[in-house]
């Protein structure tokens, strides 16, 4: 799934495009795309039309649209293959097209919601008073976020009886960071994935934090990763940052550091890709 710097690739595009651009109209063309949108496809599309668009907003992996004379958001959940494309009017529907929203503007462009696999979706939410759809309320703020708490952060990590990529993956605690980019961090700062929390001191913890908003960053600048063509910008492009990675996916590969050949392991459904000698396994407590 995309992580915070695929969809901040995709909320600076929508930003480019659709902010400050009032809704013609939406047409739903598969049901299941509007699913979180409780009160029905018909609806969702009613409540759309005339509203002016804010400028796109994210938190972690979360991206949304607020309608600027309202106190209500449309919350894009990208799932497995979501795209949020910027299309002219005149070109070919693709395939897997869910969802199309047109602007009364003279532009010739509109907004399409594309889904191969149909797990992302978009809804209406109202807002809380801090600006977020009100079904997210509980995602922590990001790395990347000016007001992202490291103290807070710190004290939550020494509390919790857990393991470090676990922590990482939790969006209650730290948000916008996926499978790749924990990874990532951690063969950064030379921390094995399961080593517990608790014992980690406060410059381990910011030494992490600094790994990770690096590759995030990183990641960013080269429009984030792409493995196949699902995950791209509104324009359609693809990221290239899967060229740079150093840990996830290079099973067998020399470590760039060390040279010693990367391991993949099963965890959570998922795999983790480290070194074993430059990240060591915790001693197991007898």
């Amino acid at each position: 799934m995309p992580e915070l710097p695929e969809v901040e690739v995709v909320r600076r595009g929508l930003e480019r495009w659709v902010a400050h651009r009032t809704v013609a109209d939406a047409e739903v063309l598969h049901a299941r795309a509007v699913r979180r949108h409780l009160a029905g496809a018909d609806d969702f599309a009613h409540r759309l039309k005339g509203h002016r668009v804010g400028v796109p907003r994210r938190r972690g992996k979360y991206l949304w649209l607020p309608l600027e004379d309202t106190d209500q958001s449309v919350l894009a959940h990208l799932g497995m293959s979501g795209q949020l494309l910027v299309q002219p009017h005149a070109a070919p529907d693709e395939k897997h097209l869910r969802v199309r929203v047109r602007f009364t503007d003279s532009l010739d462009t509109e907004l399409r919601f594309v889904d191969q696999r149909t797990f992302g979706g978009l809804s209406l939410h109202d807002n809380t008073p801090e600006g977020l759809p009100d079904v997210i309320a509980h995602i922590a703020r990001d790395p990347l976020d000016p007001l992202f708490d490291e103290e807070a952060f710190h004290r939550a990590l020494r509390s919790r009886r857990t393991t470090i990529k676990r922590a990482l993956l939790d969006q209650s605690l730290i948000s916008g960071v996926g499978n790749i980019y924990a990874d990532e961090a951690l063969w950064r700062a030379r921390i094995h994935y399961e080593r517990p929390t608790a014992g980690f001191t406060r410059p381990r913890t910011l030494l992490l934090l600094g790994h990770v908003r690096d590759v995030m960053n990183a990641a960013l600048s080269q429009g984030g990763t792409s493995f196949d063509s699902l995950y791209v910008n509104v324009n359609g492009e693809s990221g290239y940052f899967d060229r740079s990675l150093d840990a996830y996916g290079r099973e067998g590969l020399p470590c760039r550091r060390c040279g010693t050949p990367m391991r993949r392991r099963a965890w959570m459904n998922r795999s983790s890709y480290y070194c074993p000698r430059c990240q060591r396994a915790p001693r197991v407590s007898s």
